[in-house]
């Protein structure tokens, strides 16, 4: 056996070490791609997300996304101003605009859009109630109307209806997506607004009827968005667009396929594959694919942002007394990332 005294052994380390640092500085640096959170709801309207994921989309664009799913909104614009996501798309709430206010949260994007020509978010009456005679949001007066948490989306929707028909409703919080449709079901509430992959499937159980369309009421409803926290909104910008970047690649596809139809009935049964990793993941594909085709909503393409649907959630989050009314539209969108119209 070879043996070495203390100055051959320092020595041999010190070739060693030599040796490592040349041969780190020969090879090329690896980059790795920076680790982020995305926050979804289990919705085919969430799909951008879904795509960007599965086709690499994110990872193309250096960021390496865990997705980390939700059951309502609310709970989803708590988590990005705790740090806890760092993106996410869902609906304006009375919360988030609070947290906004306290510089918490900032819009930066529009997801997903009523539009005129493409079937939207329908109006629910439990068969109980339609039994009754609640066949049309006429009749909505007098009525109890489900909502995830009071300042919720459900609950601007059904207002905003009421408002329309010139009738007064009472809304019930039940604070998450499977509890109201149990409510609905069993008629323990009388209505309820959800997008059409959630409310052909119930109407087509017969326990619940289709009455009434959320577009007529309300057009262009920006109905999701896209918002970070302030923080990465003001300091961290080149991760921001690369995250808009990737998910919009991922809402072109969906776009392109689901609506557009580019790639036929092949395209849209791959997408289909796709999505149901994510969206009714405890059904077989074959019963899961009617809903997820029934839910294709157009999303917004860049993430374009209709500010005039998001002052007028904003006006009304204000006129219930939900949030100040010292809170502006600049307080809660950031309008430096994306395209913004109005209509």
């Amino acid at each position: 056996m070879t043996k070495f005294n203390r100055r051959q052994t320092l020595g041999l380390f010190g070739g060693l070490a030599g040796a490592a640092a040349a041969s780190s500085l020969a090879a090329p640096a690896i980059a790795m791609n920076k680790k982020i959170t995305v926050g979804a709801l289990r919705f085919t309207s969430h799909s951008g997300s879904f795509i960007a994921q599965e086709r690499n989309y994110f990872a193309e664009a250096g960021l390496d996304v865990e997705l980390k799913f939700f059951q309502a909104a609310q709970p989803m614009a708590v988590a990005i101003a705790s740090g806890d996501v760092d993106y996410a798309v869902t609906a304006i709430s009375g919360g988030l605009i609070s947290l906004a206010d306290k510089g918490a949260i900032k819009v930066i994007g529009g997801a997903l859009s009523e539009e005129p020509g493409i079937d939207g978010q329908k109006i629910l009456a439990s068969d109980a109630a339609y039994q009754a005679g609640l066949t049309s949001p006429a009749a909505l007066g007098g009525k109890t109307f489900g909502m995830s948490t009071a300042g919720s989306s459900f609950h601007y929707m059904g207002s905003k209806v009421a408002a329309a028909e010139g009738v007064e409703m009472s809304f019930k919080p039940l604070q998450k997506v499977g509890a109201i449709i149990g409510a609905l079901k069993s008629g323990q509430i009388d209505a309820w607004s959800i997008v059409p992959h959630i409310a052909k499937p119930l109407a087509g159980s017969g326990a619940v009827h289709i009455i009434g369309n959320v577009s007529d009421y309300l057009p262009h409803y920006q109905v999701t968005t896209v918002f970070t926290s302030a923080k990465n909104a003001a300091d961290e910008r080149g991760q921001t667009a690369d995250f808009l970047a990737g998910f919009g690649k991922g809402v072109s596809d969906y776009n392109s396929t689901m609506i557009d139809r580019a790639g036929g009935d092949a395209g849209v049964d791959e997408m289909v594959d796709l999505i149901h990793k994510y969206v009714y993941t405890d059904r077989p594909r074959e019963k899961a694919a009617p809903s997820i085709i029934n839910g294709t909503m157009r999303l917004n393409e860049g993430s374009k942002l209709n500010v005039a649907s998001v002052a007028d959630q904003l006006n009304w989050f204000q006129s219930e007394g939900l949030v100040k009314d010292s809170i502006t539209l600049e307080t809660l969108v950031d309008t430096s990332y994306v395209d913004t119209f109005e209509a």
